[in-house]
């Protein structure tokens, strides 16, 4: 018996070993490979703001509602939010993630082990969270870029494709009373999150898509924002 319960003892210290080492091995690589940077493209026209925003976690590409490349509003509906004026929206902003951290986690202390282990290992589904916005400030949370409009295309095109979309080429809004404001909305998203493909590493792949300064690879948002201090 005490053979055994030795042997039951080594292999929990080597379980608890190889986690915490693991651990370490990927806060390190999300260090290093968040500092090295993939260059802007040089040459481009600036013709569309964007903005990238972020809470101080999550990291949102932001996009005007409306211009001649598209009319975002034709796709997410001003009715899936519970605004009362919309005469003055200008902008929207646009952020992929894992569908129970979206819908069940409000705040920290309502993270789930589930919720997290789920996310964690890719074992959930993913939302697109929207966020229409009347005006925008520039500060350390919040970016400019400007882009041409053949690179805004390429983001469109990027973002057109995390969304799941019906018969008939819409994106699918999720019936949901966890909206953070009135200005916001859900819809299902494409693909699944992990502690690889995180919404930070979404919005970094969405600024490599048009061209801009970004990450190698990112899970978190200091990444980003170190490369528009």
């Amino acid at each position: 018996m005490p053979r055994l319960l030795k042997k039951i003892t080594r292999y929990i210290l080597y379980t608890i070993g190889f986690f915490i080492a693991f651990i370490l091995l990927y806060l390190f690589a999300a260090f290093c490979l968040s500092r090295a940077t993939v260059a802007r493209e040089e040459g481009a026209a600036t013709d569309v703001s964007i903005y990238i925003k972020t809470n101080g976690v999550h990291t949102d590409i932001v996009m005007p509602v409306k211009n001649e490349i598209i009319n975002w509003n034709q796709e997410i509906l001003f009715s899936n939010t519970h605004l009362e004026d919309t005469g003055n929206i200008q902008w929207l902003a646009m952020g992929w993630g894992d569908k129970g951290f979206y819908l069940e986690t409000p705040t920290w202390d309502d993270l789930k082990f589930s919720t997290a282990f789920k996310a964690a290992f890719a074992l959930s589904t993913t939302a697109i969270h929207t966020t229409f916005y009347s005006n925008l400030t520039e500060n350390k949370s919040c970016k400019k870029i400007m882009i041409s409009n053949a690179q805004y295309k390429r983001l469109v095109d990027y973002i057109h494709l995390s969304f799941k979309q019906n018969e008939n080429g819409q994106p699918i809004p999720i019936v949901t009373n966890a909206n953070y404001n009135k200005a916001d909305a859900f819809y299902e998203g494409v693909g699944h999150y992990s502690m690889f493909k995180t919404c930070n590493s979404w919005a970094n792949a969405a600024l490599k898509s048009c061209g801009q300064k970004a990450c190698w690879w990112t899970a978190f948002d200091t990444g980003i924002f170190l490369k528009y201090e």
